[in-house]
């Protein structure tokens, strides 16, 4: 019998922000990166290192169907409260080994601010269609 090697897709899943599905997603990306203090003490020939904590960064790419940005812009200024979001990215490849054995894999993380930059309009003789890029830290994650 062979072996049947099936690599996790990245094109199978879903990307809800605060529970509404993002219908034309292009890319979701969330990266953990821990803060490592790392040092030496007497008598140590290696360095040892720890985990202080952590940040949470992420971007989402989307084709522009909805004023998502421009209103999330528009509530800030109104209100002047910060927009914190709830981003969830759940991967579905049912045809992979990785579902195989563990099922589909979800993210969620909690207190998302948008951190770079919010293109309010484009125009362009060129006529290609509006695509966003964007960039959040998050406070947590499960």
């Amino acid at each position: 019998m062979g072996e049947n090697r099936k690599p996790l897709s990245l094109k199978e899943g879903h990307i809800y922000i605060d529970g509404v599905e993002v219908m034309d997603a292009v890319k979701l990306t969330i990266v953990y990166t821990p803060n490592v203090w790392s040092g030496k003490m007497l008598g140590d020939k290696g360095t040892n290192r720890r985990w202080l904590g952590r940040d949470i960064t992420g971007s989402i790419d989307e084709y522009r169907t909805t004023a998502r940005w421009n209103n999330i812009v528009k509530q800030y200024e109104n209100s002047g409260i910060t927009p914190e979001l709830t981003i969830q990215g759940i991967r579905t490849d049912k045809d992979s080994d990785f579902y195989e054995v563990s099922g589909s894999e979800s993210v969620t993380v909690t207190g998302a601010v948008l951190t770079g930059d919010i293109n309010l309009i484009s125009l362009d003789t060129d006529g290609d269609v509006v695509k966003d890029s964007i960039s959040f830290g998050a406070k947590n994650m499960s």
